[in-house]
């Protein structure tokens, strides 16, 4: 059984965070009353460019310059749009402008002009990003440490890094857990040339990276996602789950079931912000449910075609979308594991190819999915209810990576 809980829905997932910047009288009486703002975050796949649009009124946008091309994530409840740019070394941040404060039956919201923050951070790598339980960790591959910032303090504009340092460089990922901080953990084997060192598994750690539990077999782990009390992570044997319990962490090993194909594995992941459970990738023309809880844990779902990005829906949170390489989308029930719906979107899109080929690329903003078509040089807003278009933004250059920020408040 799929579990709810409670404050993890749309709302708080909207207004979580600090404010990040003061009021602005002309965008206030701009937008007096009921508002509802999304707030595009649009990487360029050749150059250093971010470019921000506002949904509804795409002639409203901002550019902004970063060292390389962009991984973009909203972090800080939205407040903040993190550039990781693994290439060149470097995570920029960006003032989405959208703020909001909770009032328990409604939200304020606070709109301004997007702005780039003066410091950035450098360090070799930086890849996976982790926002959760307001912090927000940048892990460093070919560094050997990780960097903790303050969700709150970022959204007010304050970069304060504190280092998290691990035994190995290693591509993997620190996640806060209750009390503690979950570290993955690599081999001490020698490698040479570019092979990856290997990945062990997950273990408890205190904030200055002294082991305070035992590690967790997770072979090759990769990905991470959390949901309700679980955070899960991809492993060759199966999904590890890990829970906090008093000041301890607890692991499950959830193993594939002989019934999935065999030979493949989970290493991309998402957590439902209002279900408890999570949507994984498995081979590349199948996704996977994963239930932390009730069996069967694991729910595959095949695809016609290879998978090129899936998203959750945060507004129903039954619904997620996949696109596929031949450029349809479909809309998924991931209480059933059924394909609902399809339509054709873009051009085909061909997974062969090096991985950072330049591919669409989707986001979620309230009723629309949001699409990123490189070749057309357009971001297409899509219809969640029917998958039909509702329309399409132009966008200089090569239009790749995509973040959205935003959500319905009230100003006063």
């Amino acid at each position: 059984m799929f579990r709810t809980f409670a404050g993890a829905g749309t709302l708080a997932l909207m207004v979580a965070g600090a404010a990040v910047a003061q009021d602005s009288q002309d965008h206030d009486h701009a937008h007096e009353g009921d508002v509802t703002l999304y707030r595009l975050f649009v990487g360029d796949h050749a150059s250093g460019q971010v470019t921000a649009i506002d949904l509804s009124e795409p002639e409203n946008r901002w550019s902004f310059e970063t060292t390389g091309q962009t991984k973009l994530f909203p972090v800080a409840g939205g407040a903040v749009v993190a550039a990781v740019q693994s290439d060149d070394d470097a995570v920029h941040f960006f003032s989405s402008g959208i703020s909001f404060e909770d009032h328990g039956d409604h939200a304020d919201i606070s709109v301004t002009d997007p702005e780039a923050f003066e410091a950035s951070l450098t360090g070799p790598r930086p890849f996976h990003l982790v926002d959760h339980d307001g912090k927000i960790v940048i892990n460093y591959d070919r560094g050997g440490y990780a960097e903790v910032l303050d969700s709150a303090a970022l959204a007010r504009g304050e970069i304060d890094p504190q280092r998290f340092p691990q035994s190995r460089a290693h591509h993997g990922f620190v996640a806060p857990m209750g009390a503690s901080w979950l570290s993955t953990v690599a081999s001490d084997e020698e490698v040479t040339g570019d092979a990856s060192v290997p990945r062990l598994g997950l273990q408890a750690f205190d904030a200055e990276g002294n082991a305070t539990g035992d590690l967790a077999t997770c072979t090759a782990i990769h990905g991470e996602a959390f949901s309700g009390a679980y955070l899960v992570a991809g492993c060759r044997e199966g999904v590890l789950t890990a829970t906090a319990s008093g000041e301890r962490v607890e692991y499950e090993m959830l193993e594939y079931p002989a019934d999935l194909p065999q030979d493949l594995t989970t290493g991309t992941i998402l957590g439902s912000n209002a279900i408890q459970m999570f949507l994984g990738n498995h081979g590349p023309d199948g996704l996977v449910v994963i239930d932390p809880v009730d069996e069967p844990h694991f729910t595959r779902i095949a695809l016609p075609f290879r998978r090129v990005d899936f998203a959750l829906d945060p507004v129903q949170p039954a619904n997620a979308f996949v696109l596929t390489e031949d450029g349809s989308l479909h809309r998924i029930n991931m209480l059933s594991a059924e394909i609902e719906q399809s339509a054709r979107v873009t051009e085909p899109y061909s997974m062969d190819g090096h991985w950072n080929d330049a591919r669409p690329r989707i986001a979620m903003a309230g009723d629309e999915v949001v699409v990123t078509d490189p070749n057309a040089g357009l971001v297409r807003r899509i219809s969640t209810e029917d998958l039909s278009e509702l329309g399409t933004i132009e966008v200089e250059g090569t239009p790749y990576n995509i973040a959205v920020a935003g959500g319905s408040g009230v100003i006063h």
